[in-house]
């Protein structure tokens, strides 16, 4: 007859424990199983920190510049505006003066070519500022995100 496995062994589980417990075998050194194992060290935490700091601090400076370019294209729109509400009444008073209906013809023509060329010459300084706030925004974001790579590859390096 063969022996009976006993309560403890390798063979068999303990079925005296609590159900969900774990009970190791006790020819096993835990310790010296979790000492063998290669975990990976924790990264200098004041590095990552002040790491992140600094995209914060990017973030908020990229923030700032496209803010500022959004005032200053809304400045501009706003003397574009005030520019082409004092040439309308201008333009009017003028209009106003001019006797026969050749001489409006001719004036309107030449009125309506200058207000197309100014709306295109507008527009296209308005889109310039924009242009220029967003490349200077997006720069800020892409020195700090190659600054942030650089940090990233040194911690990883020190390991």
């Amino acid at each position: 007859m063969a022996d009976k496995p006993t309560a403890g062994t390798s063979k068999t589980p303990d079925m005296t424990a609590p159900a969900g417990s774990f009970a190791a075998p006790k020819d096993v050194d835990v310790s010296k199983l979790f000492a063998d194992m290669k975990v990976p060290g924790m990264p200098d935490m004041e590095a990552v920190l002040s790491a992140h700091k600094r995209n914060l601090e990017a973030l908020s400076e990229a923030n700032r510049v496209a803010l500022e370019g959004a005032q200053a294209v809304a400045r501009r729109h706003m003397e574009i505006m005030q520019a082409t509400m004092t040439g309308l009444s201008t333009t009017l008073r003028d209009m106003s003066m001019t006797d026969t209906p050749a001489e409006r013809v001719t004036k309107q023509t030449d009125l309506l070519k200058q207000a197309y060329e100014n709306a295109v010459m507008n527009t296209r300084e308005l889109g310039d500022l924009i242009q220029k706030s967003n490349s200077e925004a997006m720069s800020k974001l892409n020195h700090r995100f190659s600054e942030a790579m650089t940090e990233m590859k040194a911690l990883f390096a020190k390991k």
